[in-house]
């Protein structure tokens, strides 16, 4: 117990922790609410924070792991930018630069000071992920990109207002170098709103419980975090852990494998992560800054720590990065980072399975860890302009007691695919099939999760095409006997009969009659298959889970009335 704890009552504390999350939810929700995008309203790419004024996560709300730990190299360059004796009630800073602190340019950080008694007390943070800010291919996420310049418009920490007074001049020019400038804008104001939630409900706690005695509250809750964060590492067997997994592709050099290679050390309450051995940096839009081999630290942390340790910076303190100068987890400007979400999701993967050698009731079989990017840009049949985002998900690596869950969010991301209506409402482009990708899940006594398989149909017009996929030539591994998981495909059907295998990465045109067909990948197996029960598997057949053929690889052959 720290000594200010001592002078705290604990109920208070435990009041004041609750509100606090409660307070970054309603951020959350006033952010996703009021946006105009639908990735954001429907895919949920954005995410809420308050941060102390030492610019360590206070609270974080239910949101996308990815931009609540990247917000804290944007708090910190803010606070190296703008020092807090000179902020003032209603300032508002604004940045998304991945060479300053953010993570890549689609992602902007909008940060609010929270005042009481004409004093900061704490800040209020947003990122969204907006669906254009210009460069080379609408969405900014051209897999073809090979300098940052063709990614976007890249801001340095701005003031985006000044008091009561917003920066009209670098709103116009915001305008100007997005394809969707009154959505774009729509999303940055609902940035505004949200941080305005959090500083008028942080700022009517302060009252109630006076400013002093809050942020003493603040010291202790992270205090106790780092505590419990240290005992449980103390827990896990003292030692270095090594693990190497690979990506498909940088987008440029397709036949070029890309190596993550991380040593996990645990001893004394601390975490060390070393990158040496991960590729050099690449051509291509996959390169990590380091605030995004943070964000994967900081969540493999969380998901093989005590749960019930109040997720905030106290947590983060045991963590320390060896990321070698040059390689794709720290590039020098000016690379390309703009797909770096698929990297993240990769090294977080491979801490995880780290892990699995010192703590392997904890650590399930390899996720499939795609989450498939697309980027449609076209115009409706009136002329107006469209740009629309969509995530797909994948299948769910197996555990020592339960199968993978089917189509789902893992790793450090946590967003959600778009509902056919949605996509359809706002843009020419039809959902022909959507369903479980059957037999995508590895077989094991504990089956993989499913991918989903997915078929879009052009309507109308030329569309501009992103496509960033994973999982295309590096299978997700199975655990203890489980096999591996199906990799992913997808193929472009044109319209006068032609087929094109899309080799995990491209950008290209689409035009009306075209169909675009994904199957995601799906999860590795755990455990031997022949220990799968045969209620599991007529379960599974009798789903549509897993076919005739498929139900081969548990050692059996169903009658056809089993089908």
């Amino acid at each position: 117990m720290s000594r200010s704890a001592q002078t705290l009552d604990p109920v208070t504390v435990e009041v004041v922790r609750n509100k606090l999350d409660g307070i970054a939810n309603e951020m959350e929700l006033t952010l996703l609410k009021s946006s105009f995008s639908p990735i954001v309203k429907e895919g949920l790419d954005a995410s809420a924070s308050l941060f102390t004024l030492q610019g360590e996560t206070l609270a974080q709300a239910i949101a996308i792991p990815i931009h609540l730990a990247t917000l804290i190299p944007c708090v910190a360059r803010f606070l190296n930018e703008f020092p807090i004796e000179k902020m003032r009630e209603g300032d508002i800073y604004c940045m998304n630069d991945p060479y300053l602190g953010g993570t890549h340019l689609p992602d902007i950080a909008v940060v609010m000071p929270v005042f009481a008694r004409g004093r900061p007390i704490a800040f209020a943070a947003t990122m969204t992920h907006h669906q254009d800010v210009g460069g080379m291919a609408p969405g900014s996420v051209p897999t073809n990109a090979t300098e940052i310049f063709q990614e976007g418009i890249r801001l340095p920490p701005l003031k985006l207002r000044d008091g009561e007074v917003f920066n009209d001049t670098l709103l116009k020019i915001l305008r100007r170098n997005v394809r969707i400038p009154e959505t774009f804008e729509g999303d940055l104001m609902a940035q505004v709103a949200a941080c305005t939630v959090g500083v008028r409900r942080l700022s009517a706690l302060a009252n109630t419980y006076g400013d002093n005695h809050l942020t003493a509250i603040f010291s202790e809750l992270l205090d106790r975090s780092e505590t419990m964060t240290r005992d449980a590492l103390r827990a896990i067997p003292q030692g270095t852990y090594r693990a190497v997994d690979f990506l498909d592709n940088d987008g440029i050099d397709l036949d070029r494998r890309i190596r993550i290679e991380v040593a996990v050390t645990v001893g004394d309450g601390a975490m060390t992560v070393d990158f040496t051995g991960s590729s050099p940096q690449v051509r291509g839009p996959f390169n990590v800054v380091p605030s995004g081999s943070l964000a994967a630290s900081c969540f493999a942390l969380r998901a093989i720590t005590d749960p019930r340790i109040t997720t905030n910076g106290g947590c983060f303190r045991p963590i320390t990065l060896k990321l070698p100068e040059g390689s794709i987890v720290n590039p020098r400007e000016p690379a390309p980072v703009n797909s770096r979400t698929a990297t993240i999701k990769r090294i977080t993967g491979t801490i995880l399975a780290a892990f699995a050698e010192a703590v392997p009731d904890r650590v399930p079989a390899d996720n499939a860890g795609e989450l498939l990017a697309l980027s449609f840009g076209g115009a409706r049949p009136d002329g107006t302009r469209y740009v629309i985002g969509e995530l797909v998900a994948s299948g769910a690596g197996a555990s020592r007691d339960k199968d993978g869950v089917d189509v789902i969010e893992t790793d450090a991301t946590n967003c959600m695919n778009l509902p056919a209506e949605a996509l359809e409402l706002d843009a020419p482009i039809r959902v022909n099939r959507a369903m479980l990708r059957r037999d995508s899940g590895g077989a094991g006594a504990h089956r993989g999760g499913l991918g989903i398989l997915r078929e879009y149909e052009i309507l109308h017009g030329e569309v501009r095409f992103t496509h960033r996929g994973e999982r295309h030539y590096i299978a997700p591994k199975g655990s203890a006997g489980g096999h591996d998981g199906a990799m992913a495909r997808t193929v472009i059907y044109r319209r006068g009969g032609g087929e094109e295998v899309i080799p995990s990465k491209l950008v290209t045109t689409l035009h009306a009659g075209d169909r675009v067909v994904f199957e995601t990948a799906g999860g590795g197996g755990h455990g031997d298959p022949a220990r799968r029960t045969g209620e599991q598997l007529r379960a599974d057949l009798a789903d549509g889970k897993i076919s005739r053929e498929g139900a081969a690889s548990y050692g059996v052959t169903p009658s056809p009335e089993a089908t």
